[in-house]
């Protein structure tokens, strides 16, 4: 059925109202359609491909042979399949100097930020072999170098830290760390198989940047134990703990352990200033990590440091990956430790590896697929763990320097992977004497570049709210804890969230004079109100969330607006116009709203007209007008403008009649 028939024909019948807004008013009135019926199976099929399939993974399958189809679905598997038949010498080239360069950079950072996780520092590199050849087969992204991140490590050391000592029982630590790992794969791939990647977006960036300030914060506290060769050191992360430690601990200082610190600290800064003002010479802070290691352990080796206070860090083990399947915990009193520890590490790890890996894909206008980010960084963890392996991703400094090398594909993970098999093979006895001190000054260079002050700037500028969301974010990771932090941060978001949908925005629309457009009467100084109107914009959808506010909200607009009349001495409000515009749905609670609206209003002697319902709230506004009260044809129309020219002219035809 039509529900407003009469604005499809200029003829006049009587005193009816559209047809005087026909003769009296040039504008033409437009009729409110209702939406092309469905059936529910139809909608329900549209909401779940628009919620997780809105990239349409299956429209390249449309059309295509058999044959054709399977090889598309291989290469949508193994993205690898895609590339790898046009790969050439060329692209080999560039494939390998950008493998080599994160390889010189990967190695220092492995060892590092293992022994960050208070892992074995063999651990970091067995960890920068294996998930790169994961990734390069199943990966999406040519610029995405893999390997450990200092945030998730400072995450896992700590959280596994709070129920095994790693020091009393290294072993259990160890098989704890590998099982988060397994469980943060498991989560991972599973957000990328059910098309859940939606869920990482409640780490709103301004959540990220307070976060990762805050994290970076910490793990340079944390390094205070290596830069200053203090041996007891606090297990708390939060900064007064750290800072209380090392003030309590100055006996321990070893002025020999600072001056190498301090030395190499200058050194590392220095090559990473000169790399970020000048790109090309990406090189230079590149290859400062193992430059700095191999220096370092060539000093400690020819005058034995290791005798003067300077701790090194020790005999590593040669030989490829172990196996360690067997070690996994799936059971047992750490079970809800190890899950708790996984799932934590394996939303941040993939939210950095995602985030890195989409902001170098649309440097060089290629599309990187979130959903197989999630299940390639998350088959690479479950693999990792099973080849002792702890949680990687995609590191943001690993990946710009791939990026600034001149990558073309994922085969630079493959030569950066070769390069620490090399080194696991023949190498680790040069490792021996390298001081920790230089590994506390890898790591606070490499976290120095999370702390982004523009990018807090520009918060500040824009959204104050979102400041304060950083802030918690930053201050709760500094003397909290980590996931406290993040926590605290993920929950002011979602209140934020809440008080969007709780308190949907509703602002007093006027004329702009010598048109028939109606914004907003605060927002432009020249609207102004049209006498006997009340027109109102409700800017989110109504729901059972924010039906009573709305519903208290505008008749204190309708009391306010007689109120001013009043005093004004001006007409008395006939009519209260809704534009429903920006309402992209509605539940009962809202249906429920308007008819209560209508029957008040119509005690007033006001009437309720409805401006642009959309599809799915005509829908269910049709359903429930049982009655034809809300939906009649003289109170719902197309815009603002069509619905007070055609009243005001019924208005003014009534009088004539009444005269």
């Amino acid at each position: 059925m039509d529900p407003n028939p009469s604005h499809n024909t200029g003829k006049t019948t009587g005193l009816d109202p559209q047809s005087h807004c026909m003769e009296i008013t040039a504008m033409e009135v437009h009729r409110v359609a209702a939406p092309p019926a469905r059936t529910m199976a139809q909608k329900l099929g549209s909401r779940l491909k628009e919620t997780f399939f809105p990239d349409d993974p299956l429209r390249q399958f449309k059309g295509q042979p058999t044959r054709k189809r399977w090889i598309l679905a291989a290469q949508y598997v193994f993205p690898i399949l895609q590339w790898g038949p046009n790969y050439s010498l060329k692209l080999f080239k560039s494939d390998v100097v950008s493998g080599l360069t994160i390889a010189s950079l990967a190695i220092p950072q492995g060892i590092s930020y293992a022994k960050l996780a208070n892992l074995p520092p063999i651990v970091g590199l067995y960890s920068s072999f294996v998930p790169p050849l994961v990734y390069a087969i199943l990966g999406s992204s040519r610029d995405l170098a893999v390997g450990p991140v200092s945030i998730a490590s400072l995450i896992m050391g700590s959280m596994l830290r709070q129920e095994v000592s790693p020091t009393k029982d290294q072993l259990l630590f160890l098989q704890l760390a590998l099982s988060s790992t397994f469980f943060a794969g498991l989560f991972q791939a599973s957000l990328g198989l059910l098309r859940l990647g939606f869920i990482i977006d409640f780490l709103s960036k301004a959540t990220l940047i307070g976060f990762m300030a805050g994290a970076a914060i910490i793990v340079s506290l944390q390094q205070l134990k290596s830069l200053l060769g203090i041996a007891h050191f606090t297990k708390q992360m939060g900064l007064v703990p750290v800072l209380s430690s090392v003030f309590h601990q100055t006996n321990e200082w070893s002025w020999q352990t600072i001056l190498m610190g301090v030395c190499f600290l200058v050194l590392l800064l220095v090559a990473r200033h000169v790399s970020m003002r000048r790109p090309k010479l990406f090189w230079v802070s590149a290859g400062a990590p193992l430059v700095s290691v191999i220096l370092s352990t060539l000093l400690i080796f020819a005058f034995k440091a290791q005798r003067h206070g300077i701790s090194v860090i020790g005999k590593l083990p040669e030989g490829l990956n172990p196996p360690s399947w067997n070690m996994l915990h799936f059971h047992g009193s750490h079970l809800g430790l190890v899950m708790k520890t996984g799932l934590i590490t394996g939303i941040i790890s993939l939210t950095e590896g995602i985030a890195v890996g989409r902001t170098f894909a649309a440097l060089k206008n290629y599309q990187v697929d979130g959903n197989k980010e999630m299940i390639a960084i998350g088959l690479m963890n479950i693999v990792g763990s099973s080849t002792s392996c702890y949680v990687t991703t995609g590191a943001f400094s690993r990946s710009a320097v791939n990026h600034n090398a001149g990558a073309k594909t994922a085969v630079s993970n493959v030569v950066m992977s070769v390069t620490v098999m090399v080194a696991l093979l023949f190498l680790m006895p040069l490792f021996q004497y390298t001081p920790n001190v230089v590994l506390g000054a890898i790591i606070v260079t490499a976290v120095i570049g999370l702390i982004d002050i523009p990018a807090a700037y520009a918060i500040w500028k824009i959204d104050r709210f979102d400041f304060v969301v950083m802030l918690c974010a930053f201050l709760g990771v500094i003397f909290i804890s980590v996931q406290d932090g993040l926590a605290i941060a993920v929950g002011i978001s979602l209140l934020k969230i809440l008080m969007q949908i709780t308190r949907p925005k509703t602002v007093i629309l006027g004329n702009i004079p010598g048109t028939d457009i109606y914004r907003n009467l605060h927002h432009y100084e020249e609207a102004m109100r049209v006498p006997g109107f009340l027109i109102l914009s409700v800017e989110a959808p109504i729901n059972f969330a924010n039906a009573t506010y709305l519903n208290e909200r505008i008749l204190r607009w309708i009391e306010d607006h007689e109120m001013e009349e009043d005093v004004k001495k001006r007409s008395s409000l006939r009519f209260v116009i809704l534009d429903l515009s920006a309402v992209s749905a509605i539940d009962t609670s809202g249906v429920s709203l308007l008819k209560d609206l209508r029957k008040a209003m119509e005690k007033k002697g006001i009437e309720l007209v409805l401006v642009n319902p959309l599809g799915e709230v005509m829908e269910k506004l049709k359903r429930a007008d049982e009655g034809q009260d809300l939906l009649r044809p003289d109170n719902l129309y197309l815009t603002v403008g069509e619905a007070v020219a055609c009243l005001s002219s019924s208005i003014k035809a009534q009088s004539t009649s009444h005269v």
